[in-house]
């Protein structure tokens, strides 16, 4: 923001007041005009000339006074400037009377005129690509409402270097009406870029998942997958910082979407599995090693059977076999001797 401009609220509601003053003073202009023309009829030229000069020029500038009356509506702010130089901020909703000559300054829309342009953004499902079209509306109040901004999908490289598909929204707002209006050139193109810088910045120091098969969870790292919430605070919090100085304040940042890219989606696919089924082997095994070992045991307590050391080893493989196996075991009836 200019070093300049220190913001100046105006808060004087009297609207209404010089709306019947106006008012009464244009028809009293047009009864004072009527009165000159008949004086005039009757040749009487210099009173009359007098008192129509009056009532013409009150008929031409109490309309010219009208352009000061300002209407605010609820959560919207008018910045004024005159003839090039601040003059104040509307912030609270009512009817106002300013300067005439004052204008009413928003955000450029790249064609040189001072209206507020509506941003939609679209994302085509298919292709993931964004379509930004912009409304130009005839309005020339900064809106001080929640709005959301929905940057589509963007792609980009996680830590690993893996190519992914992020797409998040922004909920916002305009904290402070004159820093966003001088600040920037269009404070909604500012924080769509902003937007995009920031999605990109985080998105590179995190993974998109944690393939670390240690399991142990003290040391396991944040990812895009399993710690979206935090990492969408993180984002929030960078944006929030570039975008202070235009005068915006970020509510929240939420990840929309979150995919490997194309090219390597398979490949992460078949990956996940294999890390799937090693995981659900690894549990399989520890309790059918448990299994053994209690089955052994409560042989051995019970003396249902003594089995030497060759025996037991033999009995822990069949029972680890039919344990760990895929297909269910087919029982062998054997009629003679164990031995």
């Amino acid at each position: 923001m200019n070093r300049d401009i220190v913001e100046r609220e105006i808060k004087s509601k009297n609207g209404g007041i010089m709306l019947l003053v106006l008012l009464a003073a244009t028809i009293a202009s047009i009864f004072v005009l009527i009165v000159g023309i008949a004086l005039l009829a009757e040749a009487e030229t210099v009173v009359g000339g007098v008192i129509f000069a009056v009532g013409m020029i009150g008929v031409l500038l109490f309309p010219i006074l009208m352009a000061g009356l300002k209407i605010v509506h609820p959560n919207e702010a008018r910045i004024l400037t005159l003839f090039g130089n601040y003059y104040g901020t509307i912030k609270e909703s009512g009817f106002y009377y300013v300067n005439p000559f004052c204008t009413s300054f928003a955000p450029q829309t790249g064609k040189g005129t001072a209206i507020e342009v509506a941003v939609n953004t679209a994302t085509d499902m298919s292709s993931g690509k964004k379509t930004t079209e912009s409304t130009v509306l005839l309005k020339k109040s900064v809106s001080t409402k929640l709005q959301t901004l929905d940057n589509g999908r963007q792609k980009v490289n996680d830590v690993l270097g893996n190519p992914i598909i992020i797409g998040a929204i922004v909920i916002w707002q305009v904290k402070d009406p004159t820093k966003a209006v001088f600040s920037v050139e269009n404070y909604y193109e500012f924080l769509s870029i902003q937007t995009d810088s920031t999605i990109r910045n985080v998105s590179r120091l995190y993974p998109y998942d944690d393939f670390d098969e240690s399991g142990d969870d003290s040391v396991q790292e944040k990812t895009l997958r399993s710690s979206s919430i935090e990492i969408a605070e993180v984002m929030k919090e960078e944006l929030q910082n570039r975008v202070e100085e235009a005068g915006l304040e970020v509510k929240e940042v939420k990840i929309t979407h979150l995919a490997y890219a194309e090219e390597i989606a398979a490949a992460m696919l078949q990956r996940q599995q294999a890390s799937a089924i090693i995981a659900a082997r690894q549990k399989i095994v520890d309790g059918a090693v448990g299994m053994v070992k209690m089955a052994i045991d409560k042989l051995g307590e019970d003396q249902i059977v003594l089995l030497d050391e060759e025996r037991k080893a033999a009995m822990v493989s069949n029972l680890l076999v039919v344990l760990c196996g895929n297909k269910d075991a087919q029982p062998i009836v054997n009629s003679g001797s164990i031995y």
